[in-house]
């Protein structure tokens, strides 16, 4: 089976996606969470004419010539409305966030006046209905505020709670089981033999797989039997998609492959051509997704972010993007490109004005993340590129994992 081009891979692993259902959340766990339906406001905000300051409410017939004496009458406060008329010749003190008191059609900032006991002497005024906040003026009841698909941020949450809305429909986060697999490899905290290493991309990956809004389950770290990987692979059986981390190229340890299709896998593919990231293997289980990925850190970590991230938005409800592609200029010549995409680890430098410039790492190696750490982008190389020289535009992927 030739190796997919990177675009044919993500429409294979997103195609049929349809969204989880809703579920219902209370408005303090909904911050993050993905909108399964509209949200509309159920009361009118603000639910009356309101003071933007603090000053004294008047008609604005009374100031229309100033300096003008006006007799105080009461106050009204936030919460506290004035059970009464403002009338020619009065003012009423009030504050922010008050209603406006009847009678009255302008407020007075108390920078603009002077006080002395029961009279206020206004000495500047504006217009007809200033500092003051009409009804309706944010939103009005039934007006629809937020859209199905929008990931709820803390400004989201603020204006649904505004809306009277103490529960949202979000759609429910997908399951996403992260098997790592290899007898190399030992938990973190442990002490690993000489010929081993601590097992680190599951964790990277689960992180990815919660910012995108999915709920990560670790389920440890198979052996290279197919009967620890099939024990493991059935245990992650409630997963809406399954990550296996290693072993699915095509070496005599490399049983992954294998222990799926024992268990029901029909697969779609298992090599793409990109760089890093070539033994990457998608397939459908019992209608769970398996997304089998590189052992190598980088790999691993840049084939979660490409492939899982769009598979979780699909799942959400949302446009599954692969990336965000920029613009960069390379600040450095590099060399032709091979037959596979190639996602090179880059720095970015801003320039103000002109494009960023971006130069690689000095190894691309895809075993090395204190290097992928210290990168903050990546320089998309189409296959077969020719070789690139410095001051080139190139095309920049974000490291936002």
């Amino acid at each position: 089976m030739a190796p997919l081009s990177v675009e044919d891979a993500l429409e294979q692993v997103t195609a049929g996606i349809t969204p989880l259902d809703a579920e219902p959340v209370a408005i303090e766990a909904a911050h993050g969470r993905v909108l399964a339906q509209d949200i509309s406001a159920r009361i009118t905000h603000p639910p009356f004419d309101s003071s933007s300051m603090d000053g004294y409410a008047v008609l604005a017939s009374d100031v229309a010539e100033l300096p003008r004496n006006l007799r105080v009458i009461g106050e009204a406060g936030a919460g506290h409305a004035f059970d009464g008329e403002v009338k020619a010749g009065q003012a009423l003190r009030i504050f922010t966030g008050a209603p406006l008191p009847k009678g009255a059609d302008t407020v007075v900032i108390q920078e603009n006046t002077d006080r002395q006991g029961e009279e206020v002497t206004v000495r500047e005024c504006g217009a007809r209905g200033d500092f003051i906040r009409p009804t309706g003026m944010d939103f009005k009841e039934g007006d629809v505020l937020l859209r199905a698909g929008r990931r709820l941020t803390a400004r989201d949450v603020t204006l649904a709670v505004s809306t009277n809305n103490a529960k949202v429909p979000v759609r429910r986060r997908p399951r996403v089981a992260i098997l790592s697999t290899g007898d190399e490899l030992v938990p973190p905290g442990e002490t690993p033999r000489p010929d081993q290493i601590i097992s680190s991309n599951g964790y990277g990956i689960a992180a990815i797989a919660e910012r995108a809004g999915g709920e990560a389950i670790l389920s440890g770290i198979a052996k290279d039997t197919l009967e620890s990987l099939g024990d493991m692979i059935e245990s992650t059986r409630e997963a809406d998609i399954l990550v296996t981390i290693g072993g699915a190229s095509v070496g005599e340890h490399d049983l992954v492959q294998k222990a799926l299709e024992a268990h029901g896998l029909s697969l779609n593919f298992w090599k793409i051509a990109m760089r890093p990231g070539k033994p990457l293997m998608f397939g459908q289980m019992a209608g769970q997704r398996v997304l089998g990925v590189p052992g190598n850190s980088v790999s691993a970590l840049l084939c979660a972010r490409l492939f899982l991230v769009p598979m979780i938005a699909r799942l959400l409800g949302q446009t599954a993007e692969a990336s965000m592609p920029l613009s960069g200029e390379l600040d450095c010549d590099i060399e032709a490109n091979g037959p596979r995409q190639h996602y090179m680890r880059a720095t970015s430098m801003p320039r103000p004005g002109s494009l960023p410039l971006v130069a690689p790492v000095k190894d691309q190696d895809s075993s090395l993340l204190a290097l992928l750490a210290a990168a903050d982008c990546l320089i998309i190389r189409p296959p077969n590129a020719p070789a690139a020289t410095k001051g080139e535009r190139v095309t920049v992927m974000a490291l936002d994992f």
